[in-house]
C-alpha cells in the first residue's frame, strides 16, 4: 500500500550480502552519531546473529538513547474506557465474536474513580484506550471523559497529560479530538503486511488497511502535533514488521518534517478466545525482540520507544538497556479494573490481554531507580508548547535532555514526597543526590531551585 513497499522489504530480508559481519560493525559505528539509519542499514542490523556483535548493538542502542534522552524512563498508565468493540481482530479478547467476555463501558463517575486511583498512586500521564464502537466509544463520550480527568485535583496532584489510543478518525473528527487537549494520538497498524492484516481482521471497520495506515497523516493535517505508531509483533516475520514500521516513520518525517513522537512495540500475549494470540503465527523470541528494539532506536533515535506491561519484569529490565525510553507501570488492560477489581479471575473476564508485569507503580519506580534509571513523571513539554516540530528539533539535535532532566528530577521529587513508600523514598532520595552531583554547576543550581520549590509545597514546577 503506497509507501509500504513489500517487494522492497522482502528484497532486503532475502539479500544474503547483508549478513556480512564487517558491514554490521560499520553500521553500528555509524549509528553512534545518533543521526539515524536507512532502511537497508536497518535490515543489515536485523541480520546480526553473532553474540558479540549483538552485545555491541545493544550497548550502542543504550548509548544513543542516553545521548538524546539521558537515563530517564517516562512512566504512564493506560485507562480503558470500554471493551465493547465492533471489530473481530483474531488476536484481541475484545473481538465482537468473543461471547464469553464480560462487556463494560465506564460511566463518567467510574472514569473519575479510576483516574483518582491512578492520581493517588502517583501517575501524571494517562493513555486513554477504547474498543471501536460508534456509540460506546464516540467522541462525545471521549471528550467528557478527558474533561473530567483533567478537572481532578487531589492536594495539588493531578493528571497533566492525556494521550489517546482510539480508532482512526476523519480530519474533521481529529480536529475535535485535538480540541479536547490531548497529547499524543496513538494507533497501531498491528501488521503492515497487507494479506496478514486482512486475515487478522475478518470483519469490522478495522479491516480497511488504508484508512488505518493513513490515520497519522489525517491527525497531523488536523493539527495534532504528536503521533505514535506501532506494530503487534508475532503476526508476521519480525524483520518485515520492523522494516515496515520504519518505512512508516520515514514517510511521516518526509511528508510532515516530523517523525513519530513514539513507537510502540507490543508482542502478542494470550487473550481470551483470540486464536492468533494463543498461538502466534510468528512468535518472536526474546533475543530477536531485544534486537528489533535496538534497531528501531538506532534507525529513528529521536523517537520515544514504548514498552508495555505485556512483558515480564526480567525482560523489561533488559529492554531498558536496548533503547526503551517510555514504560507503563501498575497497568490494567480492562475498563474499571483499577478501583473496583482486585480479583484476577474477575479481571481475566474483561481484560484485553494477559499482563506479564503485575507490580505496583511504587515497585516499578524503586526497581528502575536501583537500576540507575530516572523515573520521569514530567509533562512540561506539552504545557510549554514544545511539541511537534519544536520537540523534534530538540530531540534530533540531542538537546532535549538539557531541559528534561531538571524537570524530571523535580517531578520525581514530587512523587517521592506524595506517593512513595518509605523504602522507595529512601532509594529515590539517594538517587537524586547522585544525579545532582553529575550535573554541571549551572544546571545543578537550576535543578536544586526546582526541587526546593517542591519541598516547600509547590507542585507541577518546571522549565
Amino acid at each position: 500500500m503506497e509507501f509500504i513497499d513489500e517487494p522492497f522489504i522482502y528484497s532486503l530480508i532475502n539479500d544474503e550480502k547483508l549478513n556480512d559481519e564487517l558491514l554490521q560493525k560499520e553500521i553500528i559505528q555509524k549509528a553512534k552519531d545518533s543521526k539515524g539509519l536507512s532502511l537497508k542499514e536497518s535490515a543489515v542490523l536485523l541480520n546480526i546473529s553473532n553474540p558479540e556483535i549483538l552485545e555491541e548493538l545493544f550497548h550502542t542502542a543504550k548509548e544513543v538513547k542516553e545521548k538524546i534522552y539521558g537515563n530517564r524512563l517516562v512512566i504512564f498508565a493506560p485507562l480503558y474506557l470500554t471493551n465493547v468493540c465492533v471489530n473481530n481482530c483474531l488476536y484481541c479478547a475484545f473481538r465482537v465474536d468473543n461471547k464469553e467476555l464480560k462487556r463494560k463501558t465506564l460511566s463518567i463517575k467510574e472514569v473519575q474513580d479510576d483516574a483518582e486511583f491512578l492520581i493517588k498512586q502517583g501517575h501524571k500521564r494517562l493513555l486513554l484506550v477504547c474498543g471501536e464502537h460508534p456509540k460506546k466509544a464516540n467522541l462525545k463520550f471521549v471528550g467528557e471523559a478527558i474533561e473530567k480527568i483533567y478537572s481532578l485535583n487531589i492536594n495539588g496532584n493531578n493528571i497533566r497529560r492525556i494521550n489517546a489510543n482510539l480508532a482512526p478518525l476523519s480530519i474533521d473528527d481529529f480536529k475535535i479530538l485535538k480540541s479536547f487537549g490531548i497529547g499524543t494520538y496513538q494507533i497501531f497498524q498491528e501488521s503492515y503486511h497487507f494479506e496478514t492484516f486482512k486475515i487478522m481482521h475478518p470483519s469490522g471497520p478495522k479491516r480497511d488497511y488504508a484508512w488505518r495506515l493513513y490515520a497519522m497523516d489525517r491527525a497531523l493535517q488536523a493539527g495534532i502535533d504528536d503521533v505514535g505508531i506501532g506494530a503487534l509483533f508475532g503476526l508476521v516475520d519480525y524483520k518485515f514488521e520492523t522494516l515496515a514500521l520504519l518505512m512508516h516513520a520515514f514517510d511521516l518525517d518526509y511528508k510532515f518534517g516530523i517523525g513519530p513522537h513514539s513507537i510502540s512495540i507490543p508482542r502478542l500475549e494470550p487473550a481470551m478466545n483470540a486464536p492468533a494470540a494463543m498461538q502466534p503465527p510468528h512468535a518472536v523470541d526474546d533475543i530477536s525482540f531485544k534486537k528489533l528494539v535496538a534497531v528501531i532506536r538506532l534507525a529513528v533515535p529521536y523517537t520515544g520507544i514504548i514498552l508495555s506491561t505485556r512483558e515480564k519484569p526480567e525482560l523489561r529490565r533488559e529492554l531498558f538497556n536496548a533503547g526503551v525510553s517510555q514504560i507503563s507501570a501498575g497497568s490494567r488492560s480492562s475498563p474499571g479494573s483499577y478501583k473496583e477489581i482486585n480479583d484476577s479471575a474477575k479481571e481475566s473476564m474483561i481484560e484485553q490481554f494477559q499482563l506479564g508485569d503485575h507490580r505496583t507503580l511504587d515497585e516499578v519506580v524503586k526497581d528502575c531507580t536501583q537500576l540507575g534509571y530516572l523515573p520521569s513523571f514530567c509533562t512540561a513539554c506539552y504545557r510549554s508548547h514544545r511539541t511537534g516540530d519544536r520537540f523534534m528539533e530538540l530531540a534530533k539535535s540531542g538537546n532535549i535532555g538539557k531541559i528534561c532532566t531538571p524537570n524530571a528530577l523535580a517531578t520525581f521529587k514530587e512523587y517521592l514526597i506524595e506517593n512513595a513508600s518509605d523504602e522507595t523514598k529512601s532509594v529515590g532520595e539517594s538517587f537524586i543526590k547522585k544525579e545532582l552531583e553529575k550535573e554541571k554547576s549551572v544546571v545543578r543550581k537550576k535543578t536544586e531551585k526546582l526541587i526546593k520549590k517542591v519541598e516547600d509545597g509547590e507542585r507541577d514546577v518546571y522549565y
